[in-house]
C-alpha cells in the first residue's frame, strides 16, 4: 500500500532505455504561474478538452484520454504562451513614468490531469480531475514552501530549491487496478495493486531549467475502498494519496528506516493540515488499520460487486448460455452470478441469452431473480436465441428465424419412442409434447423450468398442423452414448443432426443448425459484428457460438468438445463461472 518506484536514476546513457516514457501530452497542461516569494493565485474556472494519446506518448503503451487546460487567466502560460499584457496592447491611455519596482522572479507550475482510457466516464471521477486542477498546484506550493525551512536528516536532498528553476513540471494520472498493477509488475516486480506510485523524472546532472518532478499514479479503484473504509470520501483519499506521492517525488522515502518514516508521516500531517485537506496521512492510516487488524487493502479481490465501476467494457454483447452454465446442477441461477449480470447490463453492455431452451422457459428461471422482463436480460419483447438456434427473436422480441424439423425425421422418432419405450420431447415454440407420461418428460417442467408437457395419444395427431423444431431423448448417460447417439446418428444421415447439450438427453435438430447460427443471424439483424461479443458456455451445443464470438469462454464443467475451441477455460458453473468470467474478461 505505502510503495513507490525507486527514485534512484540510473546513470544517463542509461535513461534513454530505463526511463518511463512521459505520459500525458503537454498541451493538455494546467499552468499556473507563482511566484517565489510564496504569492499565490488561484486558477479560473476549469476548461476541459477531451484528448486521445497515442502509444508514444503513454505509459506502457497505453492510451489516456481528458485533459484539463486553462488559457483564460493572464497569469498562466499554456504552450509558450509567456501570459504577458502590456499596457500598448490594451490601449491604456500614457501617464507619468513612475521608478520601476524590481521583478519579481515567478516559478510556472505545469500540472497535467488525466485519466486513464480504461476508467469509464464517472461523473464523480469526472468532477475529481477537476477539483485536482486546482488541488494539485496548491500542494505543490505548500510542499516547496516548506522545504525551504526543512531539517529533514533523510530527505533525499536532490530537490532543494526550486527557486532556481523556471517552471515546475507534474503529471498525475487517474487509473484503475489493472492498470496499475501492470506498472506494479514492470517496475517493482510486484504482481498485485496498490493505491499510488511516484515516478521521478529528475535528474540533477542534467541542470535543466525545468523541474520535471515526474509522474503520481493513483489507483481510483483502490482509492475507493480504502474510503470506504476509512469513512471519508474518494476525493478526500486521492488528495491523501496525492500528498504521499508528491512527497516521494520531493525526496522523502519512508521504506528506507524507521526515521525517515517518521519524517514522511510528519510531513503528510503538516501538509494536509496546511491545506484544509479532511483525513490523515497514508502512513498513519496505514498504522490505524495494522491495529485494528484489517487486512491489506491491496489484497481485496477487484471482482466483488460493484467493482466494474472503474472499467471500460471490451464487448458490446455478451451472449450466455444457461443449462451448465448460468445455472448450476441444480439449474439455479445463484446471487452472485445474477448480481454480475446485473452490473454488466448496468454498465452498457447488453446481455443476450442463447439457449437450447424455450423463450419461456428462460423468463421463468430469470425472473425468479429479478432479470426478466423490460429492465432484465430476457423478455417477450427483447432479442434472443432459443431453442438451439431454431428460434431467433430480434428487436422487440420479433421472431425473425424458425427453423423446423423434417417431419418425416419427426415421425421416425416418435414411432422409435413408442416402440422402445424411450421417452420423447419434441419441442413446438413454447410447446412441450410427449406421446406417454413418463418422469424424465416430467424432468423438463420440474426441473428445467419448460412448460408441462402435453401428452398426445398418437404420432398423427401430435404431427398434425405442428411445426416440429427439434426432439429429445431420454436415457442414461450410457444408453445415450452407447445405443441411441450411434443409432440416430446412422438412422438420419443428411436430413437431421444430433447434439447434445446434457449428457443423458440426445438432442435431434434440422441439418446445419446450430446455436452459432442462431447467434449469426441475430447479429446480422442488430448489426453487430462478432468482433464485439463475447460468449460463455458450457456444452457440445455452444461450439459454434464460442468459434464465432471475439471471446469464447467455456466453464470448467463443460464438453471437451466446447473445451477444445474456447479461448479460455473458466471456473465451473457451481462455482459462479459464468459471472467469474464475466468480471475477469469483458471489462
Amino acid at each position: 500500500m505505502l510503495s513507490r518506484l525507486s527514485r534512484t536514476p540510473p546513470p544517463p546513457l542509461a535513461m534513454a532505455a530505463r526511463a518511463l516514457p512521459r505520459s500525458f501530452y503537454p498541451t493538455a497542461a494546467s499552468a499556473m504561474i507563482v511566484s517565489t516569494n510564496s504569492h499565490f493565485i488561484l486558477p479560473p474556472s476549469p476548461t476541459v478538452a477531451h484528448i486521445s494519446f497515442g502509444k508514444s506518448l503513454s505509459i506502457i503503451g497505453r492510451k489516456f484520454h481528458y485533459g484539463l487546460n486553462c488559457k483564460e487567466d493572464r497569469r498562466w502560460s499554456v504552450a509558450g504562451w509567456s501570459g504577458k499584457v502590456f499596457a500598448s496592447q490594451r490601449e491604456y491611455r500614457k501617464s507619468r513614468k513612475r521608478p520601476l519596482k524590481k521583478k519579481e522572479k515567478e516559478l510556472e507550475l505545469s500540472v497535467n490531469i488525466c485519466i486513464e482510457e480504461q476508467l469509464p466516464d464517472d461523473p464523480e471521477i469526472v468532477d475529481i480531475s477537476e477539483m485536482l486542477r486546482l488541488n494539485v498546484p496548491m500542494a505543490m506550493k505548500f510542499a516547496f514552501d516548506n522545504l525551504k525551512d526543512s531539517d529533514y536528516q533523510t530527505r533525499d536532498r536532490a530537490i532543494n530549491d526550486v527557486g532556481c528553476f523556471e517552471s515546475v513540471e507534474l503529471s498525475v494520472l487517474l487509473c484503475n487496478d489493472e492498470f496499475i498493477c501492470e506498472l506494479n509488475k514492470d517496475w517493482r516486480d510486484v504482481d498485485s495493486p496498490t493505491d499510488v506510485l511516484s515516478m521521478s523524472q529528475h535528474i540533477p546532472e542534467l541542470e535543466l531549467p525545468i523541474l520535471m518532478l515526474g509522474d503520481i499514479v493513483i489507483s481510483v479503484e483502490t482509492a475507493a475502498r480504502q474510503a470506504e473504509e476509512r469513512g471519508h470520501s474518494l476525493l478526500d483519499e486521492i488528495r491523501i494519496l496525492l500528498v504521499h506521492g508528491l512527497l516521494h517525488l520531493l525526496g522523502f522515502d519512508h521504506e528506507i528506516s524507521d526515521e525517515a518514516e517518521a519524517e514522511m508521516e510528519k510531513e503528510e500531517e503538516l501538509l494536509l493540515k496546511s491545506l484544509g485537506w479532511k483525513g490523515k496521512g497514508l502512513i498513519q492510516s496505514a498504522y490505524d488499520a495494522e491495529a485494528a487488524g484489517s487486512s491489506p487493502l491491496e489484497n481485496i479481490d477487484r471482482k466483488k460487486e460493484g467493482s466494474l465501476r472503474f472499467y471500460r467494457p471490451k464487448f458490446s454483447y455478451i451472449f450466455c448460455d444457461m443449462d451448465g452454465t448460468l445455472l448450476n446442477s441444480k439449474s439455479q441461477i445463484s446471487s452472485v452470478t445474477a448480481e454480475a449480470l446485473r452490473e454488466a447490463t448496468s454498465r452498457g453492455v447488453k446481455v443476450v441469452i442463447a439457449t437450447g431452451k424455450t423463450r419461456s422457459a428462460a423468463i421463468t428461471v430469470l425472473k425468479s431473480v429479478g432479470l426478466a422482463g423490460k429492465d432484465g436480460i430476457v423478455s417477450e419483447v427483447s432479442p434472443g436465441v432459443f431453442v438451439q438456434g431454431l428460434l431467433v427473436y430480434g428487436r422487440q422480441g420479433r421472431e425473425i428465424s424458425r427453423t423446423n424439423l423434417d417431419p418425416i425425421v419427426c415421425r421416425e422418432a416418435c414411432l422409435y419412442s413408442l416402440e422402445h419405450k424411450v421417452p420423447l420431447a419434441a419441442f413446438s415454440e413454447d410447446r412441450i409434447l410427449t406421446l406417454f407420461h413418463h418422469p424424465l418428460v416430467d424432468s423438463l417442467h420440474t426441473i428445467y423450468n419448460e412448460p408441462k408437457a402435453e401428452i398426445i395419444p398418437s404420432v398423427e395427431q401430435l404431427l398434425t398442423g405442428t411445426d416440429i423444431q427439434k426432439v429429445i431423448f431420454f436415457d442414461t448417460v450410457e444408453g445415450v452414448s452407447s445405443t441411441l447417439r450411434p443409432y440416430w446418428t446412422e438412422a438420419i444421415g443428411d436430413n437431421a443432426s444430433v447434439v447434445q447439450a446434457q449428457p443423458d438427453i440426445l438432442e435431434i435438430v434440422p441439418p446445419g443448425t446450430s446455436k452459432g447460427s442462431g447467434v449469426k443471424i441475430l447479429l446480422d439483424h442488430l448489426g453487430v459484428s462478432p468482433k464485439e461479443i463475447m460468449a460463455i458456455g458450457d456444452g457440445e451445443n455452444d461450439v459454434e457460438m464460442l468459434e464465432l464470438a471475439s471471446l469464447g469462454v467455456a466453464l470448467s464443467n463443460g464438453s471437451e468438445k466446447a473445451k477444445a475451441v474456447a479461448d479460455v477455460i473458466g471456473a465451473s458453473n457451481d462455482d459462479n463461472g459464468a459471472a467469474d468470467a464475466i468480471y475477469r474478461y469483458a471489462f
